[in-house]
């Protein structure tokens, strides 16, 4: 594994130079084997259990790391915090993966920086497990997702809601690069810097755009929103709720990243909310479109000046592009909730049969995972479906009619976009609660080996599909800050 650091390049208005604190006893309690493959990690070193808990705790640095905590700054919650930054992490440097693809290795919960703001810098066990299995199960989805290498235990004691043993999470991203960092050059009037962070973007993640001078600033800007209408669709199509959509938290390369308030809906309801400190319900499931826009738009804020000189005109130009979200989104969401169907291309009318069947299905409080798991099996297992679905039942299977596929094919189609399991939230707490009590990670383990084949049955894939009897009604997450 051979550290390539293109990001230093940018210079010291980027990042600080921090290292990592030493943990008093770095143990490994979970190895991502088959990701350590992909990024390279040379089998030939034969590095043992310890060395690998000493290099990915921070104790140890591998050839050519340089520790660094990056700058950024966001809107948290819709409040502009001017400097954020890397308060618990360090990034140790770049690598080139097998696919030959660049990746940013850094440690979260290796201590204080710069940043850290009266924080301790470190990392709960239980928050990073499940950061851990959230990620791996996001990338089994096919999702894009920032994804986790490693869980060391630190040998100290962390206090959050309550003491927990401290750990260090190995977080694997195409970037560490936000909405925050180009907010924090503009909020400090850096304009060449922001300039010099576009073309850096858009080396590394959009090569495709070849236009110069203000053109191509309007072109990122265009490109980042159409990977982030994709993220959220397919965090839509799964039932996902990140939790903390925040600025800093959205990533300009279109990956999921930051797992900690983020848990999975049961029965379809647009207004769930399970975060403990979103009490305004800002980035309830339904909402995250609407806050996805809203980023891209504060985005779009940090290009103007180097735009147009004439702030009017900068705004217009940036303005139409922001625009066609809406168009864009509604396209994609509803193209996607149609495949869910088994229908392949979406039509006006779909759209109609869609949002009836949502209708239902929040009214009725259905689960809806298991909802259109079943439909998928109906078609010729003739699996038992809620009555409350009949009526909308038929006219589904008349527009399956008109299609030119077999039952087969759509069948098909349906089981690609919809998962037979799901990292339900009653399961995740229970895993953690058996990881921290046994000290032993048999339970993340065993509930990964699940996640990791989400449209597939495993012999423990029954273990793991169940609803919460209570709906989940009194679930709540925590941000393990």
């Amino acid at each position: 594994m051979k550290f390539d650091n293109s990001y230093l390049s940018l210079g010291e208005k980027f990042f600080r130079r921090n290292k990592p604190e030493k943990a008093p006893c770095a143990s490994l309690f979970l190895w991502n084997q088959s990701l350590a493959d992909e990024l390279g990690f040379d089998p030939e070193q034969q590095l043992s259990i310890q060395q690998r808990a000493d290099i990915f705790s921070g104790n140890e640095y591998l050839d050519g790391s340089e520790p660094v905590a990056l700058a950024y700054a966001g809107h948290q919650f819709g409040n502009f915090v001017a400097q954020l930054g890397d308060g618990r992490a360090h990034l140790l440097g770049e690598v080139i993966d097998t696919l030959g693809n660049r990746k940013d290795i850094q440690l979260k919960g290796s201590g204080t920086t710069d940043f850290s703001r009266n924080g301790d810098g470190r990392y709960a066990m239980g928050p990073a497990i499940r950061e851990y299995l959230m990620s791996e199960f996001m990338h089994a989805l096919g999702i894009p997702t920032a994804r986790s290498l490693c869980v060391c235990e630190t040998g100290e004691t962390v206090y959050r809601e309550q003491p927990q043993p401290g750990a260090v999470l190995t977080r694997i991203a195409a970037s560490h690069i936000r909405v925050g960092t180009f907010e924090y050059l503009a909020a400090r009037g850096y304009h060449a810097e922001i300039a010099s962070l576009a073309d850096h973007v858009i080396q590394r993640h959009y090569p495709h755009i070849t236009a110069t001078g203000p053109e191509r600033l309007l072109e990122l800007l265009s490109a980042v929103m159409g990977k982030q209408i994709a993220l959220v669709v397919e965090w839509l199509r799964v039932g996902f709720i990140h939790g903390v959509m925040n600025t800093d938290n959205t990533t300009i390369s279109g990956e999921t990243i930051d797992f900690g308030p983020c848990a999975m809906i049961n029965h379809y309801d647009p207004e769930t909310v399970f975060s403990s400190i979103d009490r305004q319900a800002r980035y309830a499931f339904g909402n995250q479109p609407t806050i996805i826009s809203w980023n891209m738009a504060r985005l779009a804020e940090t290009f103007l000046p180097l735009i147009d000189q004439n702030e009017k005109r900068a705004i217009d130009k940036a303005s139409d592009i922001i625009a066609g979200f809406g168009t864009q989104f509604s396209q994609q969401y509803f193209n996607m909730m149609a495949r869910k169907l088994g229908i392949k291309e979406c039509q006006e009318d779909d759209q109609k049969l869609i949002s009836e069947l949502l209708e239902i299905m929040q009214q009725n409080r259905l689960d809806y995972t298991i909802t259109f798991d079943r439909l998928t099996r109906f078609l010729n297992n003739k699996v038992r479906i809620d009555q409350k679905l009949t009526d909308w039942l038929s006219n589904w299977q008349n527009r399956l009619q008109q299609q030119n596929l077999s039952t087969s094919e759509v069948q098909q189609l349906m089981r690609r976009h919809n998962p037979m399991v799901i990292a339900r939230n009653h399961h995740m707490e229970q895993v953690l609660a058996e990881c921290l009590q046994s000290r032993s990670a048999d339970a993340a383990e065993e509930f990964l080996r699940v996640l990791r084949s989400p449209y597939s049955e495993t012999r423990h894939t029954l273990n793991y599909q169940d609803a919460p009897l209570d709906g989940d009604i009194h679930y709540k997450t925590f941000c393990g800050t």
